[in-house]
């Protein structure tokens, strides 16, 4: 098995700012993926660092600088599935995750994609969208990422929340 995670949208200037929670599982996942949008090539510098295996896209708040030194996508595959990984900074909310296969020549079995913040993990037509959220904590949005794991036939994923939101406002506590 092989175990992924996720993550996106961290707009970080340095890799210690990145969230203590999803610095700690980083070198537990056999890859990390950032599906771009780190502002700051140090984030990418630290992934590849502390993960044995790192794969990391820009995005469009990326400086010109990360955008020389990283791919704008990548194709992966892993026990038979392909895994795009992009940041479609081109699609603004909402647009159907299903335009994005029109960026890859082959077909895909597994989309990673970052830009819009909203976490996702759904199965359209027999592809896997998931889009990991943002990896930090800001007001009514909670800092998550996305688990994938795939091992032969069976591909299971899940959002995880690393801070909730309503953390910081403890007032607006639903009951």
């Amino acid at each position: 098995m092989t175990h992924i995670l996720v993550m996106g949208d961290t707009h970080c200037r340095t890799w210690e700012e990145v969230h203590p929670n999803i610095r700690k599982l980083v070198p537990k996942a056999d890859i990390v993926v950032h599906c771009g949008d780190l502002t700051n090539i140090a984030i990418a510098e630290g992934l590849k660092k502390e993960a044995q295996q790192a794969i990391v896209v820009h995005g469009n708040s990326d400086s010109p600088d990360i955008t020389a030194a990283l791919p704008k996508q990548e194709v992966l595959k892993i026990h038979g599935k392909t895994i795009a990984i992009t940041h479609p900074y081109w699609g603004g909310p909402p647009f159907d995750p299903a335009i994005i296969l029109n960026d890859f020549d082959e077909t895909i079995d597994i989309v990673l994609s970052g830009h819009t913040h909203d976490p996702m993990n759904e199965e359209r037509d027999g592809v896997l969208y998931i889009n990991p959220g943002q990896a930090y904590r800001s007001f009514l949005t909670d800092a998550t990422v996305a688990f994938l794991d795939i091992d032969d036939d069976k591909v299971s994923s899940e959002i995880h929340v690393i801070e909730n939101w309503r953390d910081r406002y403890p007032g607006n506590q639903k009951n």
